[in-house]
């Protein structure tokens, strides 16, 4: 068979991925991956032929933006950034997918161009969707970023709020572009994005059931999976030999991490150093750039561009950071507790979930002080009723561990299944 992967996205986002490709590659099936610039080193390390989208220039300057990491206001240039990569992945796919060759195209809600190319050319698709938050539900609707509602609003009160969110952020931000590109071609105007966005063939989430219960009113054509634990594709597979020596020195430490796009972290590592002084801890900043990271960092403080978390957390005491799946994921793998600080996106969403589960804990960026955040940290590290919970979760995701494999084999599957082949 042959796969077209399409992510766009940062490292959560596209990590995933590069594993399924790496997959279905050691399948024996031709695969080629399109995704921003700044990830052709990763895929190439993993064997996948690689179609850039845009530029390392495009990617660095979304993610610099500051208005990219507020609550509210990140949805315009995060849409910027989509926007223009559509038609280069629509052009790609049309260059590329042919009827006669046939193949699947996988690929992530804000690929926007392969979806396009489903309404084009009739080709068959799956959404792979790694984070709960995009999944909407009147049931069970997802923590919207910056709108912190009391719990006794209704669910059904809760999701209206998202759809207006839709209405009066998402889609003027997303929709004129889009629909534009999509008279040129022909094609009717999209209403609501995040309706559009789903393939209507066949919906893959990446997260498991006990994380994110199914809901009766989410799409037919949704296929419940579990987390794609992919750290080992990212930028190194082993800790280096410094980290190891530091872990091997003392106690366990705390890890800090803001997540591999942000660049505006600092105020967040400054508390962190005093936050393990306050608790005579050690800690571990993990963090792209240096410029983040405060200088002359005290002795049992040590800075790193890059760590695999499936290496690194178990040998910590708790996890420190903004609440990205991919991150929530490699912690409760680790049988750790969490404190998220939430940024935007999802990061409310995901935090909310872990400390419904007893897993963890959510503090606001206002209330993330060293006093407030040491205390709350002592007791999730001390509670042995967290304590049970996460040493439970670790248990369950070692005992049904490649969900990479599992969605491989949904997408194989795709091309058996009557209604999901494009028409020949």
């Amino acid at each position: 068979m042959e796969f077209f992967l399409v992510a766009v996205g940062t490292h959560g986002d596209v990590l995933p991925f590069i594993a399924l490709g790496a997959e279905m590659a050691r399948r024996g099936h031709g695969v080629a991956l399109a995704a921003p610039a700044p990830f052709e080193p990763l895929a190439r390390r993993a064997g996948l032929p690689f179609q850039p989208l845009g530029t390392a220039a495009d990617y660095e300057a979304m993610i610099r933006a500051p208005d990219l990491w507020h609550p509210r206001r990140g949805v315009r240039p995060l849409f910027d950034y989509v926007s223009s990569l559509t038609e280069t992945t629509l052009l790609w796919l049309g260059a590329s997918w042919s009827r006669e060759r046939g193949g699947v195209v996988i690929a992530s809600p804000l690929a926007l161009g392969a979806r396009l190319a489903q309404d084009l050319y009739d080709l068959p698709m799956a959404t792979l969707q790694v984070m709960p938050f995009l999944i909407e539900s009147r049931v069970a609707p997802p923590r919207l970023p910056g709108l912190p509602l009391p719990r006794f609003f209704s669910a059904r009160l809760r999701h209206w709020l998202g759809v207006g969110a839709d209405a009066y952020a998402i889609g003027p931000a997303a929709l004129p572009p889009l629909n534009a590109l999509r008279a040129r071609l022909g094609l009717g105007p999209v209403r609501r994005l995040r309706h559009w966005w789903n393939s209507p063939t066949r919906m893959l989430l990446m997260f498991p059931d006990w994380f994110t219960p199914p809901q009766v009113d989410w799409p037919a054509q949704a296929v419940q999976i579990g987390f794609p634990l992919v750290d080992r594709f990212g930028d190194a597979a082993e800790i280096a030999p410094d980290l190891a020596a530091f872990l091997d020195a003392g106690d366990k430490p705390l890890v800090f991490t803001y997540g591999s796009a942000m660049r505006h972290g600092a105020r967040f590592f400054a508390t962190a150093v005093e936050l393990c002084r306050q608790m005579g801890r050690r800690g571990v900043l993990l963090a792209p750039q240096s410029g983040q990271i405060p200088r002359d960092l005290p002795p049992g403080i040590m800075h790193l561009r890059y760590a695999p978390f499936g290496a690194l957390l178990p040998r910590c005491a708790a996890l420190v950071h903004h609440g990205g799946i991919g991150t929530v994921a490699q912690a409760l793998a680790a049988g750790i507790p969490q404190l998220v600080v939430p940024v935007a996106f999802d990061h409310f969403d995901e935090g909310r979930r872990l400390t419904e589960l007893g897993l963890g804990a959510m503090l606001s960026r206002r209330a993330f002080r060293p006093a407030k955040a040491a205390r709350l940290l002592d007791r999730l590290i001390d509670d042995p009723a967290v304590a049970r919970a996460c040493a439970a979760v670790r248990e369950r995701m070692r005992a049904d561990p490649d969900h990479v494999a599992r969605a491989c084999d949904a997408a194989e599957a795709m091309l058996a299944v009557p209604g999901l082949r494009a028409a020949s």
